[in-house]
Formats: structure tokens, sequence, C-alpha cells
């Protein structure tokens, strides 16, 4: 098996871990209040059998979905980190009206719903891309060690 195969197997697994791990915790959290919480979970949930499917299969190609699945995860994550700094906001903002710049910054950035939580989604998403993009090398370009 080429180099790049296995590397990429073993990214997807480091991300498969993550997103069962992730997974549980978001459940076990109770994070499931509304249709913009449920986007992490269906997406989580979504990525077990596609990124479980490139670890055990011995296939050198990328699994079915994985590249959509991983722009989902990047866009995810970015969008949840903007609805928890501004969920945080609003409520620096209802106990302190004349919060304003450097303060209400870093009170929400630190505040009750964590607001770099969600960059774990993209995270997910960069790692599932590079293993796509090792398994979708063309072999005319491979190294000499394949």
């Amino acid at each position: 098996m080429p180099d790049r195969v296995v590397i990429a197997r073993a990214l997807l697994a480091l991300l498969l871990l993550g997103v069962v791990g992730t997974l549980a915790e978001l459940l076990l959290l109770g994070h499931s209040e509304g249709w913009q919480q449920w986007v992490p979970l269906v997406l989580l949930g979504l990525g077990i059998p596609v990124v479980a499917l490139g670890v055990l299969r011995r296939a050198t190609r990328p699994p079915f979905g994985l590249l959509p699945l991983m722009g989902l995860y990047l866009l995810s994550g970015a969008l949840g980190t903007w609805l928890h700094y501004r969920g945080n906001a609003e409520f620096e903002l209802e106990m302190a009206p004349d919060a304003h710049g450097w303060g209400l910054f870093r009170e929400a950035m630190t505040g009750a719903t964590p607001a770099l939580a969600p960059g774990t989604m993209v995270w997910f998403g960069l790692l599932g891309l590079v293993a796509w993009k090792l398994l979708s090398t063309d072999r005319s370009f491979a190294t000499h060690s394949e």
C-alpha cells in the first residue's frame, strides 16, 4: 500500500475518533435546542459512516461524500463560532449595555457558551481535506516510494 494511503487512513482514523468523541460530548451536553444546534449533530452523525469507510476499506481512493462533507464541516464550524460569539455578546450587552470594543469582545469570547468550540468542526474539515487530497493524488505524480 502506498505511503500516502497509509497516512491518509491514519488521518481518517484520527478524524473518526474526534467525530465520535465530539458527537458523544454534544449529545451528553444536550446540544439540541433548535435547528442550529442540530446541524453539528447531523453532520457528525453523517461523518461516522463516511469516515469509517475510508478507514476500513483497502481502496486507494477517498470514500464517497468525503469532500462535500468536509466542506460542510468547515462551513458549520465558522457559522457555529459566529453564533456562539453572537449569543455571548448579546448576553453581555444585556448585562452591561455600555460594553463595547475589546472589553465586549473579551467577555463574549469567554462567556458561558464556548465561542471557539465550533472551531473543532473546522479542524475536522481540514483534517478530512488533507486525507482526501492524499487519496485523490494522481498516480502520475506519485513519489518513488510508492
